[in-house]
């Protein structure tokens, strides 16, 4: 920008009016400072480097709002857990399955975690098969993301809602 520009001709493009001259770099200066704006290195690799004549503060600032924007508009998951232990039965386990369905209606990632404590441990074969039970009871629209991870005593997946396909009108 300005005066960090160190080549001693540039090519100057004047987006009103589609020209492009090449001219000395004196003269681009000269040129900008008697618009009150800045001279801007666009293309620094070709030969001579390209220069434009803008605002330079007020295009930083509209690059600063379309970034912010472009944040703002990315889908932002997050994860969910919902715990269950080896031996849940009944109304708690319908709680656990209507909490993690609410989780993936709101669009979240449900991590189910299933702990064994003491002599459970030695029926972990028992352990899978009620996670896997517990993931396939939440709905055929339902996939999942991580498949099972053991470490330890910890066992535990991660689902999440299947996205529908979108019908064009």
């Amino acid at each position: 920008m300005n005066l960090q520009i160190k080549a001693p001709e540039v090519r100057l493009v004047d987006e009103e009016e589609g020209i492009s001259e090449i001219m000395s770099l004196k003269d681009a200066l000269k040129k900008a400072q008697e618009l009150d704006l800045d001279l801007v290195e666009v293309s620094p690799k070709a030969q001579p480097p390209v220069v434009k004549i803008i605002d330079y503060g007020s295009y930083k600032y509209e690059l600063e709002k379309r970034l912010k924007k472009q944040r703002a508009s990315q889908k932002k998951t997050e994860v969910k857990g919902v715990r269950l232990t080896f031996r849940i039965k009944g109304a708690d386990l319908d709680n656990r399955r209507a909490q993690a369905l609410k989780f993936l209606e709101a669009g979240h990632n449900v991590k189910i975690e299933l702990f064994l404590r003491g002599r459970e441990r030695a029926h972990r074969d028992k352990a899978i098969e009620m996670l896997k039970e517990f993931g396939d009871s939440l709905g055929e629209d339902v996939t999942m993301v991580r498949p099972m991870d053991r470490q330890g005593a910890r066992l535990s997946i991660e689902v999440t809602k299947k996205e529908k396909p979108k019908k064009n009108s």
